[in-house]
């Protein structure tokens, strides 16, 4: 038997708004404490190599968010996939056979997919990174950093990904205490390796690892002593029926964030094509766009941790057959989200020249890019939360290709196609994929929650 004796699963039980407080609150730190990698080595190396060096980590920021492409991809996936059965094995004994594999299966996919990604990157380094747009004299330091950060991979994502399913277990909060206890070790290590000795981005990329290394192997520890389930060796043999449903589940996300990286790509390619041709030159924008994507991803860490929170209430109540209880969950995480969504536009908004201020002085060309870019670029910044949320709940009631679909919007099907075809910062144009995206999360929230279903008592 794989079930634990326990008391009644609190996720069935508890009042939905305190349930989404419990959840969402450790998954939001556990976020943003997540962004402070990439945000605490831009500073250090903001106040100790300049423009360059924030440069060069702006062009290596895909392969950190391919790892955390991967991390969702199974970890939003298992973590949805065992929730939904344990939800259905109330009543169902194989479904709550099947949730262990789904956690086990998904554990092994993590770690095994930071391994090859760790290699990938090592062999093809220099290729990667100009794919990535990075210009001769931003190269050098792009090279030292990205070789050293490679290494941290496969516990990156297995720290990233496992919280989600240490999360499905029932323990948000040991989530965040993973997530915590290596970016504090990653912030110590980064003041003494960059300020003491002065080992620039070597010593900004050692520190990230380390500290990776530190919350990774804490997840794996966690995984491993599960509180309702049991986690064997024959779990994390790889089945095929459990791989593909983990990766229908978690494509929705995972997507997001591959959407993320191609437009990083894109935009950095189009800033070294034009922005020679520009007042601000070559290095100025990939800085500035850099800096301003990762402060936006702290914005976003609100956000999808408020998602990444509602998914276990959504997916095991919807799995029980407790619809009122995942369309409230739903309707309470949206309104969570327009409020913290609301504040963030207000603030960039109002200060951007005193944000990018943080991570470094620059030339008045600098900051008169980096205001611009914040101000307009993020104007509808306070509709964010709705398609990322409602991409969410669609993985979570196990429906991805609506999540799929809402995860295409923003990014691919309505930003992109303005980067490429319009000429020099034409990203400015965002705000319009934003409006578009919110737009259609709307329309497809309400369709779905006009099912009976969800109405019935």
């Amino acid at each position: 038997m794989n079930e634990k004796k326990n008391p009644p699963n609190p996720l069935a039980k508890e009042k939905t708004g305190s349930l989404l407080w419990k959840f969402a609150l450790p998954s939001i730190i556990a976020m943003l404490v997540s962004s402070l990698y990439n945000i605490v080595d831009q500073f250090f190396i903001g106040r100790s190599v300049g423009e360059l060096g924030n440069a060069a980590t702006n062009i290596s920021f895909p392969l950190s968010i391919s790892c955390v492409a991967t991390a969702l991809l199974f970890g939003i996936g298992g973590a949805s996939a065992f929730n939904i059965s344990s939800g259905k094995g109330s009543e169902q004994k194989d479904e709550q056979e099947k949730a262990v594999f789904y956690l086990g299966n998904a554990a092994a996919l993590l770690f095994g997919c930071g391994v090859i990604l760790c290699l990938l990157t090592q062999f093809g380094l220099e290729p990667m990174l100009r794919f990535f747009g990075s210009p001769d004299d931003v190269l050098p330091y792009a090279k030292t950093y990205t070789r050293i950060v490679s290494f941290g991979f496969p516990f990156f994502i297995f720290a990233t990904g496992g919280g989600h399913l240490i999360r499905a277990d029932g323990r948000p909060k040991y989530t965040m205490l993973c997530n915590l206890a290596g970016a504090v070790v990653n912030t110590v290590l980064d003041a003494l390796f960059v300020f003491v000795f002065h080992w620039g981005m070597a010593g900004a990329a050692l520190a990230t690892v380390i500290g990776q290394a530190v919350s990774g192997c804490m997840a794996i520890w966690l995984l491993a002593r599960c509180q309702t389930v049991t986690l064997k060796k024959e779990h994390f043999l790889l089945k095929k029926a459990y791989v593909l449903r983990i990766a229908s589940l978690g494509t929705a996300p995972c997507i997001n964030q591959l959407a993320m990286m191609i437009l990083q790509i894109v935009m950095n390619q189009s800033l070294r094509h034009y922005g020679p041709q520009s007042v601000y030159g070559e290095a100025v924008p990939l800085a500035c766009v850099g800096i301003i994507t990762k402060v936006n991803q702290v914005f976003l860490s609100f956000i999808i941790g408020i998602s990444q929170g509602l998914q276990p209430i959504v997916s095991y109540n919807y799995g029980a057959g407790k619809y009122r209880r995942a369309k409230e969950s739903y309707l309470k995480a949206c309104v969570c989200g327009f409020v913290i969504s609301a504040a963030a536009f207000l603030l960039f908004q109002i200060a951007p020249r005193q944000i990018i201020s943080i991570f470094g002085d620059g030339s008045d060309n600098y900051y008169r890019f980096a205001t611009n870019y914040f101000r307009i670029f993020l104007f509808f910044t306070f509709l964010n939360f709705s398609q990322k949320i409602t991409s969410n709940f669609f993985t979570a009631i196990g429906k991805p290709r609506g999540g799929i679909f809402l995860s295409l919007t923003q990014q691919i099907l309505f930003l992109l196609p303005l980067i490429v075809i319009l000429p020099l910062f034409a990203g400015i144009d965002g705000p319009a994929a934003d409006l578009a995206s919110a737009a259609v999360a709307v329309w497809m929230a309400a369709r779905e929650l006009k099912r009976p279903e969800y109405h019935s008592a």
